[in-house]
């Protein structure tokens, strides 16, 4: 079986096809999604999800990309996380590559999701875009990561270079594939995905972005993290049912309140 560790279900583009969405999943032997929260407005939809489909879960947390919205707080955070559904902070994170001038308020809010996952011992999603320096920093400040006491966590949707997740693995942190992987242009990645032990390995879609090959340039959903997982097994020349065993037995490990639900 396989497990979408990210994706974003609850936005317009699956309004209307939730049931098909749902269906193509089981085809596809996709078990379960993690439904990822990017601000606090939006968070309702996401945990609404998760409560009406007992195989969804969900994160909360505020997207570095989303400078006009609400600022969450440390107890906000954990107030909100404290749900049998949410199983992680987050996203969170560091982005320079979208927006310009002085970020500091990017990273004060990725401080503070880092000190609402150590406060709940609830594991963090990490996004990371051009800022691959800072984000290390600020996670070996914070706390971050089983190496300081602190809580695990994944760097989703990874387009960094080996040795930046080999510094997050040594934090505890897991590695999430997204459809780039499959992609001609994607070699320096497919790299980093051969040499990354299949212990600390996840896969995704990030639906609805980033359709993997064969369907890139459509809109992504938690189907296709089957092909995500078959791109990586002919990549490592594993068998499939190898990298579905471990990146499903991973995601059971990392957000471990999710087995309640399993």
């Amino acid at each position: 079986m396989f497990i979408d560790s990210h994706c974003h279900i609850n936005f317009p583009d699956f309004a209307e096809r939730m049931p098909e969405l749902l269906n193509h999943m089981a085809e596809n032997r996709v078990t379960h999604a993690l439904c990822v929260s990017v601000d606090l407005p939006e968070f309702p939809q996401v945990l609404e999800l998760a409560e009406r489909h007992a195989h969804i879960y969900a994160s909360v947390g505020v997207h570095p990309d989303y400078p006009d919205t609400p600022e969450p707080s440390v107890d906000d955070l954990a107030r909100l996380s404290n749900h049998p559904k949410i199983i992680a902070i987050g996203e969170t994170g560091l982005d320079y590559y979208r927006l310009e001038g002085d970020l500091e308020w990017q990273r004060e809010r990725f401080r503070t999701h880092i000190r609402a996952s150590r406060a709940t011992s609830k594991p963090l999603i990490i996004h990371t875009r051009a800022a691959a320096e800072d984000t290390l920093r600020i996670m070996r400040e914070e706390g971050a990561g089983t190496d300081k006491g602190g809580v695990a966590g994944v760097m989703h949707c990874f387009t960094e270079s080996l040795e930046v997740a080999e510094a997050a693995i040594a934090m505890g942190f897991y590695i999430s594939f997204s459809g780039i992987v499959t992609f001609k242009s994607a070699r320096e990645l497919q790299a980093v995905a051969r040499a990354v032990p299949l212990d600390r390995m996840l896969i995704e879609t990030d639906a609805p972005y980033l359709a993997p090959v064969p369907f890139r340039g459509k809109t992504n959903e938690p189907a296709f993290v089957r092909h995500v997982a078959e791109f990586i097994a002919t990549l490592r020349g594993e068998p499939l049912e190898r990298i579905a065993h471990h990146t499903t037995d991973n995601f059971f490990k990392l957000f471990s309140s999710a087995q309640v639900h399993a």
